[in-house]
């Protein structure tokens, strides 16, 4: 739902220097802020809430924040968000303030715009006035929280397409103590084994990328793999 959208690639947004405008301080909009300033990145913080603006800045999750009515395009403009590399907009519950502003943006030049949308028509009218990307977090929180339960060998997931996607996965008990080699994945299952965890450090689980086939898995690891879903599924049964 709205997470392929033709001429956007994520590859765009891994372009240095990176500074991000996040419209709508909610939530949702708070941990897109939050995480991206604890990554290192340029951080603007908007809303039209005064309270809002005083409180992520209070917990230093941007690195600036503006009061700002984002419906109006000369108040955008006057910011310098017109300027930023990728705006979000993560504003759900108000539909047309969410619609114009994106409106806005894209008229303004901002080359990459991320909105929420709240519903499916939501959603296509955001995709209509431009949005780049359109995402669904609770749709995408209902579908993890299903994978979580019925697949609890698998940590994390990136679909790759509809039909693939590379998952972190606990290593399955009758696995550990034997090498990928021995384990025969790729013909059994159809998978490439990308990294396996080695232990912690300081700084958390590290893992060893493109682990050696001869090396038997550790006790209690945990495996980066690639395939299709289908192939994955098959794995995580076993």
């Amino acid at each position: 739902m709205g997470l392929h959208l033709p001429g956007f690639s994520f590859l765009n947004l891994r372009q240095t220097p990176q500074q991000f405008a996040v419209i709508g301080l909610g939530r949702f909009g708070r941990g897109v802020c939050s995480t991206l300033h604890k990554l290192g990145y340029e951080v603007l913080g908007v809303d039209q809430d005064e309270r809002a603006v005083a409180e992520v800045l209070s917990l230093h999750q941007v690195s600036h924040a503006i009061q700002l009515n984002t419906t109006e395009p000369q108040a955008l403009r006057e910011s310098g968000i017109f300027e930023f590399d990728t705006v979000i907009v993560a504003i759900g519950s108000y539909l047309q303030e969410s619609i114009i502003t994106t409106l806005n943006l894209k008229e303004g030049g901002v080359k990459q715009v991320i909105a929420k949308a709240s519903s499916d028509i939501h959603g296509r009218v955001l995709q209509k006035v431009g949005a780049d990307l359109v995402i669904y977090p609770e749709w995408e929180m209902g579908c993890y929280l299903a994978r979580k339960l019925t697949k609890p060998l698998i940590m994390e997931r990136f679909e790759l397409d509809p039909e693939s996607s590379i998952v972190e996965v606990a290593t399955p008990e009758e696995f550990q103590g034997k090498s990928i080699q021995e384990l025969e994945l790729r013909n059994r299952f159809g998978i490439n084994v990308l990294a396996i965890s080695q232990g912690q450090n300081g700084q958390g689980t590290k893992f060893i990328i493109n682990p050696d086939p001869y090396q038997p898995l550790p006790k209690d690891s945990v495996m980066v793999v690639m395939g299709s879903n289908k192939d994955i599924s098959r794995l995580v049964k076993q």
